[in-house]
């Protein structure tokens, strides 16, 4: 049920947008529960290259949360490369740990990434956010 779940999460992610190349879910500790790829993509990396980047942005997000009482709450990271543009959205859960990170890639020039970002995604992470942690502690 729990890999359905985080399966049809990533696949409604994906589907948002034709620029979203790749959408991933990793647990607290960067494990990766599901991804979901734009069909016809071919990769940048496969997917051992992707687990290692999971627990790598999982680990970023905990380095982040340090500045959280500073800075205030991340909605999102962004990191522009040569060949794609990466995004990671960090769930806390209800006493604001982090408890998972939504990975996604788009391709170069995505029109108004800013905008797709605040007013498709994060408001369905949010969407599902209490489901997925309602879940998460029914199989616990």
């Amino acid at each position: 049920m729990k890999q359905q779940l985080f399966g049809e999460f990533c696949d409604q992610l994906i589907k948002l947008n034709s620029s979203i190349r790749f959408v991933g879910i990793a647990d607290d500790t960067g494990s990766l529960l599901s991804i979901s790829e734009r069909e016809g993509l071919k990769p940048l990396l496969n997917y051992k290259e992707t687990e290692q980047y999971a627990i790598t942005a999982m680990t970023r997000q905990y380095t982040r949360l340090r500045w959280r009482h500073t800075l205030g709450k991340v909605d999102y990271t962004c990191s522009v490369y040569e060949k794609l543009i990466r995004a990671n959205i960090p769930i806390t859960d209800a006493k604001n740990r982090l408890a998972f990170v939504v990975l996604l890639t788009f391709d170069m020039g995505t029109d108004n990434f800013h905008q797709l970002m605040v007013k498709k995604i994060m408001p369905l992470i949010r969407k599902n956010k209490g489901i997925i942690q309602r879940e998460v502690k029914k199989n616990q």
